[in-house]
């Protein structure tokens, strides 16, 4: 099964979790950071990956005019329904509808890892911007997903059983608060998306590896990376 179609199949289950306030990261803390890494609204935004549509949601409201796309018919379905006048198209990252260097910004907010020719995506971000205009993305760190805790418990050790370096798919299983979701993705190592900037003609500007805030000082996720977001600039 491709991470498109994984992804349409829980497209239902996504659109419950994705809008329950406060249930994931996203609400928690990772919405603001990521929005700390934008540059001011100007021009074309393109959000890729954007599923049902809450961070576009955001993004107009805070002055960006925004593109919406994502592969997943049911998910794009979801994001017109809770936007009537927002622009959201079914479109695969690797082949945007977009004309050359149409947009400033391109976001991509944990979305990469979820795509099956991830640097595709990124050669077609490069395509569709202006020059000067930035790629923003956020992926799950490849620490991240190489592994797991041994526990829960706060000094658990980190254990990478299979070989950091071997892309793989992997699927994380979650229950919580009575919503079930299955989060498809794939592991990359970290050399693996910086290949596909540096081939894209991408220069980073800016890099953060971020751990969990809501964690007490020292618990798992206060020692181990989450999430990576970086900025970088089309010349």
């Amino acid at each position: 099964m491709t991470l498109r179609d994984a992804w349409e199949s829980e497209a239902r289950n996504w659109v419950a979790w994705a809008r329950a306030p406060g249930h994931d990261s996203y609400w928690v803390f990772h919405r603001d950071r990521f929005l700390d890494l934008l540059p001011p609204p100007a021009g074309l935004t393109l959000d890729i990956g954007c599923g049902e549509g809450r961070f576009p949601r955001d993004l107009k409201e805070r002055g960006y005019e925004v593109i919406g796309v994502d592969a997943s018919r049911t998910l794009i379905e979801h994001a017109r329904e809770a936007d009537p006048r927002g622009d959201y198209r079914v479109a695969d990252a690797a082949k945007l509808p977009l004309a050359d260097a149409s947009v400033q910004l391109v976001t991509a907010l944990l979305s990469l890892h979820d795509m099956d020719d991830m640097p595709g995506a990124v050669a077609e971000s490069a395509r569709a911007l202006a020059p000067g205009g930035r790629l923003c993305a956020a992926i799950v760190h490849p620490i991240n997903s190489a592994g797991k805790f041994a526990s829960r418990t706060p000094d658990a050790p980190f254990v990478i059983r299979d070989s950091y370096f071997e892309g793989r798919p992997y699927a994380d299983s979650i229950e919580r608060d009575g919503l079930r979701m299955t989060f498809i993705s794939r592991h990359r190592p970290l050399e693996a998306y910086f290949a596909a900037l540096e081939s894209a003609g991408f220069l980073v500007e800016r890099l953060a590896e971020m751990g969990d805030s809501t964690d007490p000082p020292g618990d798992r996720w206060q020692r181990l990376p989450l999430f990576l977001h970086l900025r970088a600039v089309r010349p």
